[in-house]
């Protein structure tokens, strides 16, 4: 949880670090623009390039001034929700990546140390070398070395009771990204469907159906639903690699949990002669 916490609050120290950048940078354009007022020839040149055949070429603006342009236009109130949910998602999704990352364990290398420490009968330095490595997988195996004085029967047992809750700990918070993911594109809709009310009031109230009463409303409304699917496009890309991270590992600890209980099943009748 804490974990979680210190990437949500970096997110969002990055977030309005670049919101004051763009701050910024926007009142230097006011500035040089403000200083090129008095050369109307200055501001022609700066807009606008006229080539040889007469025709006007305007000058393109970036594609983050126009994404903050349209973030404006949504709206405040439904925009803000939004990018809350993209915020958090990806607070959530990286959490998740880094945790994954950390699980990955060198099962070849594992299960080759704690079978010659069964082969010498160091019990304990097999549950030593588990316990010194990371991973879920290293965690079931000390699991079942814990148990393994008991018989193959409470091994096996304590390998799979144990094998079930770290797979509940690499699918954790997974919840909460599918939630970002579906709540995203409904207040996008919300807001669209409340901009196109809006929309219809003012209809009502110029008593005209003209397309200037009806379209600044309906692209205003439509903005937040074009942001909404956006992040859930986003943090869905980011959610099926977590689910393919987390494929991996669960496929990788079955197999090697079957490995481990041949090794225990060996060691046994190893003791027995």
């Amino acid at each position: 949880m804490k974990k979680l916490i210190s990437l949500v609050a970096i997110m969002g120290v990055l977030f309005l670090g670049a919101t004051q950048v763009s701050y910024a940078q926007d009142a230097k354009t006011d500035t040089a623009k403000t200083e090129a007022v008095d050369s109307a020839a200055a501001d022609t040149a700066a807009s606008q390039v006229t080539p040889a055949g007469g025709e006007e070429v305007v000058a393109k603006e970036s594609f983050h001034l126009v994404l903050k342009e349209k973030f404006i236009e949504g709206g405040a109130v439904w925009m803000t929700p939004i990018l809350i949910c993209l915020i958090l998602g990806l607070a959530l999704v990286i959490e998740r990546i880094v945790y994954l990352n950390l699980s990955r364990t060198n099962t070849e290398k594992l299960l080759q140390k704690v079978e010659e420490s069964l082969q010498a009968n160091d019990v304990n330095g097999a549950k030593e070398i588990c316990r010194n490595t990371r991973g879920p997988v290293a965690s079931i195996f000390y699991q079942g070395l814990d148990r393994f004085n008991e018989g193959i029967e409470s091994v096996e047992k304590a390998v799979v009771a144990y094998g079930g809750v770290q797979m509940g700990r690499l699918e954790s918070n997974l919840s909460w990204i599918g939630l970002f993911i579906a709540l995203a594109p409904m207040l996008g809709f919300l807001g669209t469907v409340i901009g196109m009310v809006q929309a219809f009031d003012d209809i009502e109230a110029a008593g005209d159906i003209s397309p200037t009463v009806v379209a600044g409303g309906m692209k205003v409304a439509l903005i937040t639903t074009v942001f909404g699917l956006i992040v859930a496009i986003i943090l869905q890309i980011f959610y099926n690699f977590v689910l393919s991270l987390i494929e991996k590992l669960v496929n990788d600890m079955e197999d090697t949990s079957i490995s481990f209980m041949d090794i225990i099943f060996r060691a046994k009748n190893t003791q027995k002669q």
